[in-house]
């Protein structure tokens, strides 16, 4: 089955399943998307953090903060999130807020939100703490029969469950999804071109977009007149105000105008563009016809970690004396089949997927060198693997749709591990528009 435009832009050119997509929409109502966050750390009654429950209900995570801080009139550095969450979506996280007292939370009165004190801690909520997610996903407004949609999701979840799971993909959440630009200004940063970078971001006009977002993007992108440019960018633009700002005191230091971004929006540019090659030699890996759950010679393995999650620091490079005993590691789900994410210091496989790496690389004429940016080294990479295969085990219901007459919606249920996107487990059932998954 044919995969979207979209898709394709971002390295993804095919469905690892054969089967009809049932079509349907997301997201009708917030509470359609339900993720629950999996940590593995247990609170207690002493230390300078005080760790919470938070409870959001269509709020952005970074939005959150900022107006948690403000209300408690602290700064936003204070307060400790273990990943964010979609924002269209009724989510549950752990958070930690340095130095306050219980009894501070009283003060917050936000609509959607919901804060329970969990208890205390001497370490704030990080990123390691966060083992996984459990989603359960309302699909709406499909056309089959419940009978129909019954059948269609038990094929498909067979044919997921017989690979193990669904390719790891980048969803295209990782790229913008109404603008996927982000691997292509990566790609420019990575070439040492800062003012195609800058001019990417800012001025390149994009189809889903408002039409007066793209006709202030065209004027900047043919005129390079900013100070005339931000008369005409949507406020909501702040991103590419604040960039066009810089340039208007400073013309010709486009790297300098990155620097004005949050830095974890900054350093989302190369690794854009590392996910972009990662999908694609993924693709290629399939196309040709290996496995994703069982390794060949020159494959290289990464092992678990002590959370029980595939460990990219622990590596191993599989030989024709080793591949039958690493495929029983493999089988037990100790060990996992990777493909890179290109950086200065990156190690290849050999053998056939070697071969597929190094005709990407070559296709796309990727300098890897280029990864340490001294301009911004903080933009730097040295590379990392990452399993190929994302294990997943879906659960459905189907029922008819409430909420549109006629029509039928299914219920899906299921557990993925820390930087994995559901929309990637979603296609498969799905095979629409990403957009429409949004």
């Amino acid at each position: 089955m044919e995969v979207p435009e979209i898709e394709k832009k971002i390295g993804i050119s095919l469905y690892s399943t054969d089967t009809e997509g049932l079509g349907g929409q997301l997201r009708q109502e917030v509470k359609d998307f339900i993720v629950k966050e999996i940590t593995n750390r247990e609170e207690g009654t002493e230390g300078k953090y005080l760790i919470l429950e938070l409870i959001k209900h269509d709020w952005d995570t970074h939005h959150f903060t900022r107006t948690l801080a403000k209300i408690l009139q602290m700064s936003q550095k204070r307060i400790s999130v273990a990943g964010t969450k979609d924002k269209r979506a009724l989510t549950t996280q752990k958070i930690s807020i340095f130095d306050l007292d219980a009894s501070e939370i009283e003060k917050v009165h936000l609509k959607d939100i919901e804060l329970k004190v969990l208890g205390r801690s001497r370490k704030s909520i990080e990123l390691g703490d966060l083992w996984g997610n459990d989603f359960i996903i309302t699909i709406r407004d499909i056309a089959n029969s419940p009978e129909e949609i019954r059948k269609l999701l038990e094929k498909t979840t067979t044919g997921i469950l017989a690979q193990g799971g669904v390719p790891n993909f980048f969803g295209v959440q990782r790229f913008g999804s109404v603008r996927p630009v982000t691997h292509l200004v990566g790609k420019a940063i990575v070439e040492g071109d800062f003012e195609k970078a800058s001019m990417l971001y800012i001025a390149e006009p994009f189809p889903d977009e408002p039409d007066e977002t793209k006709k202030a993007r065209q004027f900047v992108k043919e005129t390079r007149d900013y100070r005339e440019g931000l008369k005409t960018y949507p406020l909501r633009l702040g991103h590419e105000r604040a960039m066009m700002n810089h340039l208007i005191t400073n013309p010709e230091d486009f790297a300098g105008s990155f620097l004005v971004l949050p830095k974890n929006l900054y350093r989302m540019f190369v690794h854009g563009y590392q996910s972009y090659i990662y999908n694609t030699i993924l693709c290629r890996r399939i196309e040709k016809g290996l496995p994703l759950n069982q390794a060949v010679e020159g494959d290289i393995v990464c092992f678990k970690n002590d959370a029980g999650l595939p460990d990219s620091s622990k590596t191993e490079k599989v030989t024709a004396e080793t591949v039958t005993a690493m495929n029983r590691l493999i089988k037990k789900n100790r060990a996992f089949v990777t493909a890179p994410l290109p950086g200065h210091n990156t190690e290849f496989a050999s053998g056939i997927p070697g071969e597929i790496e190094q005709e990407v690389l070559q296709e796309f004429n990727v300098p890897l060198k280029g990864f340490n940016i001294e301009e911004i080294p903080e933009m730097s990479s040295k590379g990392i693997r990452r399993e190929v295969l994302l294990q997943v085990e879906p659960k459905f219901e189907v029922t008819d749709d409430e909420l549109n007459p006629g029509k039928s919606k299914a219920v899906l249920e299921f557990m993925l591990p820390k930087g994995s996107y559901a929309t990637t487990v979603l296609r498969e059932y799905m095979k629409v528009n990403p957009l429409q998954m949004s």
